[in-house]
């Protein structure tokens, strides 16, 4: 990638991946509705794949998903390593590191799965719609696309991430947990509207500094 505006969006985008990865097992409240906070970041990376699409097709797009499954094992293995080094004596918090990111091992595997399936469905979804639609309708593909996939996104990471981990996280539950964190994605793709274009705008644009 030798566009520099390119560089930021794939920067931006393996931060989103890696901040959902490390800081996502808290829990906060949506509207009386208890969702992680990666729900902030998730909407972003379906954002920049299809900003990113649009303007240097399906090819590009791939490499960003490659580099995102790249990174993401990376986080595990490390996180795995770290977790069972035996910490220096005068570390006093490794219970409470452990205890953190143990939590996260399963987390990391749920979201290399569910992020494979689901940004690899966008893709094509994109590139199918935008054939369909000879190139017009933004808008249309790029909220057909990513609600879809967002729903793949979550039914996968839930699953995976939480199915049998106590007697509580029965298939029934986990999808009383799956539909309202999915409507509040769908919420977000459909508030990223505007954005998608503002970012093909910019991605398109020349400027001396970001060319």
């Amino acid at each position: 990638m030798n566009n520099l505006k390119l560089q930021i969006l794939f920067s931006l985008f393996i931060s989103l991946l890696v901040g959902m990865n490390l800081l996502g097992g808290k829990i906060t409240t949506l509207f009386g509705v208890s969702v992680s906070v990666g729900i902030f970041m998730t909407p972003l990376t379906f954002l920049i794949t299809d900003i990113v699409e649009e303007v240097y097709g399906k090819k590009v797009v791939r490499n960003f998903i490659i580099g995102g499954v790249i990174s993401l094992m990376v986080i595990f293995l490390y996180t795995t390593l770290f977790i069972y080094l035996k910490p220096h004596s005068r570390y006093t918090f490794n219970n409470e590191y452990q205890i953190i990111f143990k939590s996260s091992l399963r987390m990391i595997i749920a979201s290399i799965v569910a992020f494979l399936l689901a940004q690899t469905h966008d893709m094509f979804a994109f590139e199918w719609l935008k054939k369909k639609t000879k190139g017009k309708a933004l808008w249309l593909r790029n909220n057909i696309s990513t609600i879809i996939s967002q729903l793949i996104d979550t039914s996968v990471f839930m699953m995976i991430s939480f199915y049998h981990l106590t007697p509580k996280f029965t298939l029934h539950f986990i999808i009383s947990l799956i539909v309202p964190y999915y409507l509040f994605k769908v919420l977000f793709a459909l508030a990223d509207t505007p954005f998608v274009y503002l970012g093909v705008k910019w991605l398109k644009s020349k400027n001396k500094l970001l060319k």
